[in-house]
This record gives structure tokens, sequence and C-alpha cells, in this order.
């Protein structure tokens, strides 16, 4: 091994291994309930900065509809990564290449949307995960490695293997109907509800909480929870985030950083605007 110019070895061995898609399945299996913040279109280290010192247990990255420069994104997912916060990407389709960029880059979750099938599920755990379980394709020295070329491939490709997770995505009502299938199929980890699609599909467009949304969305959390599986989503406001708690919800893609955005400097504007009227009326 060759030395430093400072004449000191550098003891590669030593250096962390970071394991964020372990404690994500650790902190589930927990019984905590986490809370996810989700990246829209600022894909920025900054964010993530931000998002960490308020307290998020994970980084949601909406990579369906968001538009995202490559470079950027691989570096807010190695900031998140950097500061212990695991990270969930939507896959934009089901394709190995769109996986595996994500997976290299060190995303730990891979949510599929518009989940249907127990096929689904199959074909994105192949792209997942190594062989035997799966057909992902090695590729050592990337972000999901911190960098590092691992010494040993077969104990590297069992370890990320642990890492990664598969997150189901369920928003139509084909999904709904084919519910137990999904949810029982070997290697699902988390089970999100999208309220959005969802409610739409269900005939109550935006209505989160009618029940024949809300309704459905329980039938499918109860399934989680007969099958050992996460059940999450996306809550309408604080109270309905407290009866799917109560319920048994176990992690929420709770809010983005426009609607953060928009909601603070909303407030802002009307504090300043009550002041001002306060000020005029006087």
């Amino acid at each position: 091994m060759a030395k430093s110019k400072t004449g000191v070895t550098p003891n590669r061995s030593t250096s962390p291994t970071r394991q964020p898609g372990r404690d994500l399945k650790q902190a589930l299996s927990s019984g905590r309930v986490l809370v996810g913040g989700i990246l829209t279109e600022y894909a920025r280290p900054s964010l993530v900065k931000l998002y960490v010192q308020a307290g998020f247990d994970f980084l949601y990255i909406e990579y369906e509809h968001g538009f995202f420069d490559p470079t950027t994104l691989a570096d807010t997912v190695l900031c998140a990564r950097d500061n212990g916060l695991p990270v969930i990407a939507k896959t934009p389709q089901l394709e190995r290449a769109e996986v595996a960029k994500l997976l290299e880059c060190g995303v730990v979750g891979i949510q599929l949307p518009r989940t249907e099938t127990r096929a689904d599920i199959e074909t994105l755990r192949s792209y997942v995960k190594f062989p035997p379980a799966g057909t992902r394709a090695i590729a050592p020295g990337y972000g999901s490695s911190g960098y590092l070329q691992p010494s040993n491939w077969k104990t590297w490709m069992a370890e990320q293997d642990e890492e990664t997770a598969i997150v189901v995505h369920i928003e139509t009502r084909r999904a709904y109907e084919n519910a137990e299938e999904i949810v029982s199929t070997p290697g699902v980890d988390m089970v999100y509800v999208g309220p959005g699609d969802f409610s739409i599909e269900m005939g109550q467009p935006g209505d989160y909480d009618h029940p024949d949304v809300a309704g459905p969305m329980q039938e499918i959390n109860d399934l989680c929870r007969k099958h050992n599986v996460a059940f999450g989503t996306t809550a309408s406001d604080n109270d309905a985030a407290r009866q799917w708690i109560s319920r048994g919800a176990r992690f929420f893609e709770a809010i983005d950083e426009l609607s953060l955005i928009s909601a603070g400097a909303t407030r802002l504007v009307d504090e300043y605007r009550a002041m001002s009227s306060e000020q005029s009326s006087d």
C-alpha cells in the first residue's frame, strides 16, 4: 500500500460504513412513526441540511413528476447519506437503467408508481437485488458504496441487498382490487397509498378523507398489518395524520419544499398585512 506525502500509510479499512437502508428498516420495525420530507423541484444539499435540522426521518424524492439535473440529484442524495438521512425515490418508470442509476447514486428505497400486480413487484425486485435474488448488475465504487471499492464482492452484494427497500405505491382501483396479492409479495418492505390519484380512482377527487377513499385505504392498512409490512400515506392535515397513526400507519411522505415555502411565505405576508391594517386603524 502506497504511503501519502506525509509518510503515513492510509488505513482505508477504517472508512465509515454507512447503512441508511438498514437504519430505515430498523426504524420501521421498531414501531416508531417515520416522517419524510419530500423533494419535488429544488434538489440541493442545502435543502437536505434544512430537512436534517428539522428532524425528518427520511428524504422522499418525487422523481416521477419532477425535473432534476442528474448531477445535482446525485450530489443531493450523497449529502443525505452523509447526514444520515435515508433516501427513497420514485423511479420514473419500471425500467432497469432508471432503477440502476438511482441505486448507484445512493438511493436505498425504490418506490414504484402505479404498482398494480405481483408481477410489477417481482420485476422491480429483480432490478433492485443482486443474484441469486435478482438481476442487478454489479457497479461498486459509486455513491451506494461511498465511492469505495469493496474488498469482498460477495459480502458487499449481500449487504447491498439488505440496504435496499422495495416500496409499493398503490394509487389505482386495480391495485386496490389486487391489494392482498401485492402486499403479500415476498420482498415488499413498505406500502404507500397515494391519496391524490387514489381519491380520483375512487370517485372523490381531492377528498382524501371521504369514506369512499379512507375506507379502502384502511383495508390496505389492515392487509399491511396482517403481513407485517409498513403502511404509509400522505395525510390531508394533522387530525387525519393523528387518525392514521392510531390505526397503525408507520410512515408519512409528509410535505414538500414548495408547500413549505408557499405556506411560510404566505403566513409571513399575511402577518405583515395584519400589522399594517392595525396601524392604519389607529
